[in-house]
């Protein structure tokens, strides 16, 4: 890579997660110990919960989450087209059916009036997602929830250490999902983690993540279970990074910052839209997505990432739409132009580089290449 190259992201690694590490190496547990306990209590306290349930993704999460409160076939569950596939993914795991409802161009979360528009008799559930960290609407989908008698799972995956009006993400409904891949604020290299003030949803999750027993006997399955465990080596990892978590949301938020002040006359000059963080103080910033301008093409943004590619700047789109995908229309029947303003927002945005020790030199580096990308294409 040359000094001038950026990458996409960058974990924040130091001496205090080796150690950690190292420490289970040189003992006699892998799995099933007491680093896991360590890293559910202290992200359940970061929620304001009363339990946390450890899993090797977030993906796993989501999913047992949708087992537990016993979602299944013949169930609608409302959820957004503009998320990582995961989101719909575990709906269908479970032969539920996803519904998806338009986002908001604003905060590109959920619109709370188009949930309201897409409940059934069918429906059972809500499951929506802090896009990019921000927490935006979430008592309002409670709200809505609780109205129409629906569940609500929160997919807080992007969003541990935001708040909204001093709720904690992961504190909404009946339980929430939290991620750790490399990219995001904490990692646990891969892993997620439930949070729940339930008590049958903890048992009953804490069972399938190992396989479905209902007891420390290695050899008793009391239900259908999965190998969703994580490992003492990733919770001991997971525990040092969420005990940094302030200084690292901090640090992440000043790289925001940094953003704000370079993109600022290419936002005055009606080129871009910068994140859509509406509160960015108690926002988490997990990637730090702009949005060309409306008389920008996807075209015109495809040749944007292209031309940064080539200069050594790591980028991507952020997302594609769910509903879009090959397998989604096929099973779903859903198709382009079903939802316009996801589609649209979509096709327009770009996540820079983005992580906590980003400098403002490459700040500066991003922002050049950027631009001269964006005036050619005009």
């Amino acid at each position: 890579m040359s000094e001038q190259s950026v990458p996409l992201s960058n974990p924040d690694i130091t001496q205090q997660e080796i150690d950690a590490v190292l420490d289970v190496l040189r003992g006699d547990r892998l799995s099933i110990g007491p680093r896991i306990e360590a890293f559910e209590s202290a992200c359940a306290a970061r929620a304001g919960r009363k339990y946390g349930i450890g899993v090797n993704s977030g993906t796993s999460g989501l999913h047992l989450c949708v087992k537990a409160l016993g979602l299944a076939e013949g169930d609608e569950v409302i959820t957004t087209p503009f998320s990582f596939i995961a989101t719909t993914n575990c709906v269908l795991f479970e032969r539920a059916t996803p519904v998806f409802a338009e986002i908001d161009p604003v905060s590109y979360n959920l619109d709370p009036a188009a949930i309201e528009a897409a409940i059934t008799p069918r429906t059972r559930a809500l499951l929506p997602v802090e896009v990019f960290g921000n927490p935006a609407h979430f008592d309002v989908y409670e709200k809505i929830a609780r109205k129409h008698k629906l569940l609500l799972i929160e997919d807080c995956c992007e969003a541990l250490g935001a708040s909204l009006d001093g709720r904690p993400a992961g504190n909404f409904g009946e339980c929430g999902v939290f991620a750790f891949y490399p990219n995001k604020q904490i990692t646990t290299g891969e892993g997620g983690l439930i949070v729940t003030d339930s008590e049958s949803v903890r048992d009953l999750c804490r069972s399938m993540r190992n396989q479905g027993r209902a007891t420390d006997a290695w050899l008793s399955h009391a239900r259908l279970g999965y190998n969703y465990r994580l490992s003492e080596i990733n919770a001991a990892l997971g525990e040092v990074q969420v005990r940094r978590l302030d200084d690292i949301l901090a640090k992440r938020r000043a790289a925001a910052d940094l953003y704000d002040q370079a993109l600022g006359d290419l936002v005055d000059q009606g080129l871009l839209h910068l994140p859509p963080m509406a509160d960015r103080n108690n926002a988490s910033w997990f990637v730090y997505v702009i949005r060309l301008a409306d008389e920008f093409t996807e075209a015109d943004r495809d040749a944007v990432l292209e031309h940064l590619r080539k200069e050594g700047v790591g980028c991507n789109n952020y997302f594609a739409p769910i509903h879009t995908q090959p397998y989604i229309k096929e099973m779903l029947g859903t198709k382009e132009g079903d939802f316009p303003i996801t589609e649209r927002i979509a096709a327009r945005t770009i996540a820079l580089p983005f992580f906590a020790n980003l400098s403002e030199g490459q700040v500066s580096r991003v922002k050049d290449v950027l631009a001269a990308a964006i005036v050619s294409r005009r």
